[in-house]
């Protein structure tokens, strides 16, 4: 006989996080578990540091609780019936380094060795550039009770690593439940610090040039144009409000800098706009899930397949020599009919929903030994 979890532990989310999208992960994994198991039952967040958690799952925790029959993480664990992973919504990957990988899999190690069943909600799965990421993924996924990818191809690259997928679903974003009414707005332009200096992802110099090409192109139509940070990190190199301002810097001229304090208020900020281009995810998909056309700048592979696949074709590869992003944008915003492109995006936001009851069935095959 088994029964609904009672305590659930949600990892690599949190409702403090200085990046939004982690935000999303905390809350939208919420609603899930609670449509899944029930409203009464106790969902707890924990992120790598600590936050809305008193205690850290770090390496200097790992050294703490490795070898030893009772630790940080292990006593944390014990106390849940269920423990629910995000991934950080694309984080199960060697791309971003082994260090923080590991640390993810050491949790999902110790969770099976306690008995404690792991359910590794939507994300991004992969990839594995090294043989050892790849090994340590094939062990780690052999653990899961139940594995949902948010895009087909992450379904497809998890058959490969010998597990298939118990469900394909999409980001929880569209799990959130909020009733948003922002400020009218006509353009929410999102620069990202993670690719505004130097990094693994893009061409830095490059994406800078046509984030100031876009802006100038936006401006000789008549547009107005809000600069938003999606992470406020500051004095961290990936700081969108570095970037922000950097950028106000190069182009000469102030804007209105959108600086949120809640993922209430950014999602309200999102839905009161014509336009989102962003490149963060989450910030074309909390833009998405307010009711806002997005035009994703994508620096990855995670996002063409999740927007695809909820049937949004509007995502440009900042890695594409070929094409100048600003120009595209620029061509899709004086050619679009406003009144269709929001139907379009309530279309999005019905298909979502459907992905995402793949979730909630999913979540309900976990039952409780009694």
């Amino acid at each position: 006989m088994t029964s609904n979890p009672k305590r659930v532990l949600v990892l690599w989310a949190d409702s403090q996080s200085a990046n939004f999208g982690v935000r999303v992960l905390a809350e939208g994994t919420t609603n899930i578990a609670r449509t899944a198991w029930g409203a009464g039952v106790e969902v707890d967040l924990q992120n790598f540091a600590t936050g809305d958690s008193n205690i850290s799952f770090g390496p200097r925790s790992i050294v703490r609780d490795i070898g030893r029959k009772n630790g940080p993480i292990k006593d944390k664990l014990n106390d849940y019936t269920v423990i629910v992973d995000t991934g950080a919504g694309d984080s199960f990957t060697d791309i971003y380094g082994l260090k923080r990988l590991f640390v993810m899999l050491y949790v999902h190690r110790v969770a099976f060795s306690l008995g404690i069943p792991v359910v590794m909600g939507p994300q991004t799965i992969g990839p594995f550039n090294t043989s050892l990421g790849r090994w340590a993924a094939r062990r780690s996924l052999r653990t899961m009770n139940t594995v949902i990818a948010r895009d087909p191809r992450s379904a497809d690259y998890a058959q490969t690593l010998g597990r298939k997928v118990d469900a394909t679903s999409t980001d929880v974003a569209f799990a959130l439940t909020d009733r948003l009414d922002g400020d009218p707005r006509d353009i929410v332009l999102n620069i990202s610090g993670l690719l505004w200096g130097k990094n693994h992802h893009v061409n830095s110099a490059r994406y800078r040039e046509e984030v100031l090409d876009l802006v100038a192109g936006l401006q000789d139509r008549g547009r107005n144009v809000s600069l938003l940070a999606h992470v406020l990190a500051p004095g961290y190199d990936e700081d969108d409000i570095h970037a922000v301002e950097q950028f106000q810097r190069e182009y000469g001229a102030e804007f209105e800098t959108i600086l949120p304090t809640s993922l209430g208020q950014l999602r309200s900020t999102l839905a009161g706009a014509n336009f989102v281009i962003g490149s963060r995810m989450h910030a074309c998909l909390n833009a998405l899930s307010s009711g806002t056309p997005a035009i994703a700048w994508a620096y990855s592979r995670k996002f063409a397949p999740l927007m695809n696949d909820i049937g949004w074709q509007h995502v440009i590869d900042l890695s594409n020599p070929a094409t100048s992003p600003a120009t595209e944008t620029l061509h899709l915003i004086d050619s679009v009919d406003q009144a269709k492109f929001k139907e379009s995006v309530r279309t999005v936001q019905n298909r979502a929903r459907e992905h995402l009851n793949l979730t909630v069935s999913a979540f309900r095959t976990v039952g409780i030994a009694q």
